[in-house]
């Protein structure tokens, strides 16, 4: 705990110390997100947040555990410093978008596999080879699919950091739980980086963490959200904690796929305002309330994952059913909710 807590304070002074000037860097550079039909800012906002947030998860863990952290999550930081990298590209310009959901994140996935760190799913109900090639293959689906869940979840001011800070801590929590020290600072790591950077970010923003900053968040919390042991009465725990921890992206994520593909729209390549915040946001709630309201769903759900680990198999499944049938019906609440889309793909 006391490790945990020198980690989180490290990593939240830095990220609050170092997005000044690194937010100076990028106006120097002209690393700027400009005003457009599908922004919700009317002014030039400086990027690069990403790389305040990766400098202060470095150091607030080489601060704590010197040598050590880096040797024994090389493969979670190699695969950070990949995203951050093409990221970053991507915000120059200098990249497809297809590049980073069809390259760089299973790519990802693939580093955090050689690492050791892997889905265990198939291996709880079934034995042998096919098992293990099961969750080889989820290990890389889910870091790709959770990447690219915060990669458009970074619409709205806040809203990317918070949640990724709220996850985070959640993970942390279980890792505690479960005795996983060192996983347990990686995650205090997140949360003090992420909150740090939110001081800048929250509405009205001063910096945006850019796709190099979202990839690296999603990547982070995917690859905690994978390591978490959980120890719990019902197995099927250890795979329904992780999912409820990052309930929020996922249905995000869900919603303007199901909305998109329902108006003959391709889900990733057809952005637009469509998104969970964005509907709320046009009901009238506003942009800083909206932003909340899902930060309060974070928590909740949260909440929700711990309790998991302490229910039996049957009160489980119950669970897992709610969980499915609300989110179908938040779901068909929101696309009653106004917002701005495409009636005919583009040409």
């Amino acid at each position: 705990m006391t490790a945990g807590l020198l980690t989180f304070a490290i990593a939240l002074v830095t990220s609050l110390g170092i997005t000044v000037p690194v937010r100076q860097f990028a106006v120097r550079v002209g690393m700027v997100d400009r005003p457009g039909p599908r922004k919700i800012h009317l002014e030039p906002i400086p990027l690069l947040g990403g790389i305040a947030i990766y400098v202060a998860v470095i150091l607030a863990l080489l601060a704590s555990h010197p040598g050590a952290a880096l040797s024994q999550i090389v493969g979670i930081l190699a695969g950070a410093t990949l995203l951050l990298l093409i990221g970053t590209l991507d915000d120059r310009g200098l990249l497809h978008h297809q590049v980073k959901l069809f390259l760089a994140m299973p790519l990802a996935g693939l580093i955090v596999l050689a690492s050791g760190i892997r889905a265990q799913v198939f291996s709880t109900f079934l034995l042998g080879h096919f098992s293990s090639i099961g969750d080889s293959a989820l290990t890389v689906l889910w870091i790709t699919g959770i990447t690219a869940a915060f990669s458009i979840l970074d619409y709205m001011d806040g809203l990317c950091a918070g949640i990724a800070a709220v996850a985070s801590l959640f993970l942390a929590i279980l890792a505690i739980l479960n005795g996983q020290v060192l996983l347990s600072t990686l995650a205090a790591a997140v949360v003090g980086a992420a909150l740090g950077f939110l001081r800048w970010n929250f509405s009205p923003a001063k910096i945006f963490m850019g796709d190099g900053g979202a990839m690296l968040l999603g990547f982070l919390v995917a690859t905690l959200a994978l390591a978490v042991h959980v120890n719990a009465i019902s197995p099927n725990a250890a795979w329904l904690a992780p999912i409820l921890v990052l309930a929020v992206p996922i249905f995000d994520t869900t919603l303007v796929s199901v909305s998109r593909l329902r108006h003959g729209l391709i889900p990733f390549t057809s952005p637009g305002k469509d998104h969970t915040g964005h509907r709320l946001a046009n009901s009238g709630l506003g942009t800083r309330t909206s932003v909340l309201i899902m930060y309060a769903v974070g928590v909740g759900c949260g909440l929700l994952a711990i309790l998991s680990t302490r229910l039996e198999s049957a009160s489980l499944i119950r669970l897992a059913g709610v969980a499915v049938l609300g989110l179908a019906a938040a779901i068909a609440l929101l696309e009653r909710f106004p917002y701005e889309r495409r009636d005919s793909p583009p040409t």
